[in-house]
């Protein structure tokens, strides 16, 4: 990850675990997620509960690079609309 935005020079890391936050999105976001792919299995299927948990987080997996970058971009944004960096 770069220090600095290269097009507007936003300072990303601006102190040891900035990050912390979003690791909080990034989890809220996987289990809506999960559930998601849970109830669409469970309408389309027949499978027991467990079959049907499983394999909603092995379909969440591919996804899973993606949400961190994600609530990384919602955390900076929510920070800068609350403290914005001068």
């Amino acid at each position: 990850m770069n220090d600095r935005c290269p097009t507007c020079g936003l300072h990303f890391d601006r102190e040891p675990g900035y990050f912390l936050g979003a690791m909080y999105i990034s989890y809220g976001l996987g289990v809506a997620l999960i559930c998601a792919f849970g109830v669409v299995l469970w309408k389309l299927t027949t499978w027991r509960l467990e079959k049907i948990g499983l394999w909603a987080i092995l379909l969440f997996l591919p996804f899973a690079p993606m949400l961190t970058f994600l609530s990384r971009v919602l955390w900076i944004y929510l920070d800068q609309t609350i403290d914005p960096e001068k």
